[in-house]
């Protein structure tokens, strides 16, 4: 399949190699660049373009450092298995996969009702020793491991059906209990991968990770959802649009 076409607007004052990084990201998210096409050389792009070798570089080496190209001597520069690009918005992770076309699955690694945890009781704003619903899930995007879900519920679904996690979304089923989340705080930030949650990613020991603690509200202003997750930092990105004010 060729490339198509990259336009750029030499009178905006937007630098030259963020419009060409900005298009080819683009391309790679219409599917007009698959996984493992290769992309002309920076020669080539800095001819058809009429611009330097060195701004065609740059932009080339942003989208290699978010996971989007890859290169290699000998081969030369490839797009990138897709990464999972999620907005900052208070959806399920299954039915964003879902959306995007891709194919998710769940491995449900433990769950119970009578968890006693007391931080997560602490951010959910019960007490100490609550027994609370837990839940650990290996979440795949077409076959691939993409994140480790640890999630916290309060008593209120304790009738939660854990064998049906392997194939719907946890917050789909919190609806059904008049309990999906409204509302949330989160924090993201980066961890190392231990050893275990290593061998469940499929990465090395010690590769960072992109961890998001959230604490969800249901419509009412009542916690419902204490969660620590941690998603592949190669195959994950969240995006955050930003305004002037």
């Amino acid at each position: 399949m060729p490339m198509p076409p990259l336009e750029i607007d030499r009178t905006s004052p937007v630098p030259i190699y963020f419009q060409i990084g900005r298009r080819l990201e683009e391309a790679i998210d219409r599917g007009e660049l698959v996984p493992g096409e290769r992309i002309p050389t920076e020669i080539e792009l800095a001819d058809s373009l009429d611009i330097s070798r060195p701004t065609v570089r740059r932009a080339i080496e942003e989208l290699v450092d978010k996971g989007l190209l890859t290169r290699k001597r000998g081969v030369g520069t490839r797009v990138t298995d897709v990464q999972v690009r999620r907005r900052v918005a208070l959806t399920s992770l299954f039915d964003d996969l879902a959306a995007a076309g891709r194919q998710p699955q769940t491995r449900v690694l433990n769950f119970e009702r009578d968890c006693v945890d007391r931080h997560a009781a602490r951010m959910l704003g019960l007490a100490a020793g609550a027994e609370l619903v837990h839940c650990e899930r290996l979440r795949l995007a077409d076959g691939m491991p993409l994140a480790v879900l640890r999630n916290w519920l309060p008593p209120r679904f304790a009738d939660l059906n854990g064998d049906s996690l392997a194939t719907r979304s946890l917050y789909r089923m919190m609806g059904e209990w008049n309990g999906r989340p409204a509302v949330a705080k989160q924090r993201i930030t980066a961890k190392a991968a231990t050893p275990a949650q290593a061998r469940l990613l499929d990465i090395g020991p010690h590769t960072p990770l992109i961890s998001m603690q959230r604490t969800s509200f249901d419509s009412t202003g009542a916690t419902v959802e204490y969660s620590d997750n941690l998603y592949r930092a190669d195959h994950y990105a969240i995006e955050v649009t930003v305004f002037n004010r």
